[in-house]
């Protein structure tokens, strides 16, 4: 039987109040929360004191934070920053509220049609002061790849590792964001695996259609195994994003018409069922 310590995930695609959120990861044996939004709210947006009330829940039910999903570089890269960094500030306050060294974070937006290359000197500066404040702090920055941002492709990701990489700022590998740039996820893998400390479990087919773990074009399984020989013992956080998903009718035995459309529940599901069916193959 899989050995489910390192599953995590978005509870919040299960449900968005907490309450349903622990329901969802009990139903699937999951014991950790890479947490997001909580009744339709970013986590980042609570108070301090809100923030504590929520861990008391969390306690409660014996579920601890794998990670915050954090908006943090998740903006314009020419928009303000002082503000950005107060709410950075603020998102690692919550952090130790949550008992969680890991954030995740992005390397911001470039502008529409711009070359990345001319923005790369205020990203790189940018993500120095929020590697600063969190060494401080004693965080840990999770870059996730994303469409839009500095960090999209394998090499840019890269060329930030290359430049900023230290025990402080490592990379969350998100299968199919690659996918969606047109970056081969093997490629992304053999260029940054020295980095990678996080990984979000999200797949994508050929047309960029989020489909379940292992029925794309991300190689999970493959590029699992090759993290798994070289000793990895990061968390795997599954982030469904299926609910549109045409083809889940074809996953499982059901009785429902084909026409039907599965609930954010149950793509949540089968989606932790697709990650644990590839464990059995890639451990």
């Amino acid at each position: 039987m899989t050995n489910k310590k390192w599953i995590t995930a978005f509870a919040d695609e299960y449900a968005p109040e907490l309450e349903e959120q622990i329901t969802g990861l009990k139903r699937c044996g999951i014991n950790h929360i890479e947490i997001r939004n909580i009744g339709g709210k970013g986590i980042h947006s609570y108070t301090l004191d809100e923030v504590k009330e929520i861990k008391k829940k969390l306690d409660k039910a014996e579920i601890d934070v794998s990670a915050i999903g954090s908006p943090i570089g998740k903006i314009g890269v020419l928009d303000d920053f002082r503000e950005h960094f107060d709410a950075f500030r603020h998102v690692v306050n919550i952090a130790d509220i949550l008992d969680c060294k890991y954030i995740r974070m992005f390397s911001f937006y470039i502008p529409k049609g711009g070359d990345p290359q001319n923005y790369r000197a205020e990203v790189l500066n940018r993500l120095s002061r929020l590697i600063s404040y969190a060494k401080t702090h004693k965080k840990i920055l999770l870059h996730e790849n994303e469409k839009g941002i500095y960090g999209d492709i394998g090499s840019r990701c890269l060329d930030l590792f290359q430049e900023l990489g230290c025990e402080t700022f490592c990379c969350t590998f998100d299968f199919a964001n690659f996918i969606e740039c047109g970056q081969n996820t093997m490629e992304a893998y053999e260029m940054l695996h020295p980095y990678i400390t996080y990984l979000h479990i999200k797949d994508a087919d050929k047309d960029k259609n989020i489909v379940p773990a292992g029925y794309g074009e991300g190689q999970i399984c493959d590029i699992l195994s090759l993290l798994y020989q070289k000793g990895y013992k990061g968390f795997l956080s599954i982030e469904p994003h299926l609910s549109n998903f045409a083809g889940l009718e074809q996953l499982e035995q059901s009785t429902k018409k084909k026409q039907e459309k599965f609930s954010q529940k149950e793509s949540f599901v089968i989606a932790c069922n697709a990650l644990v069916d590839i464990l059995e193959r890639a451990v």
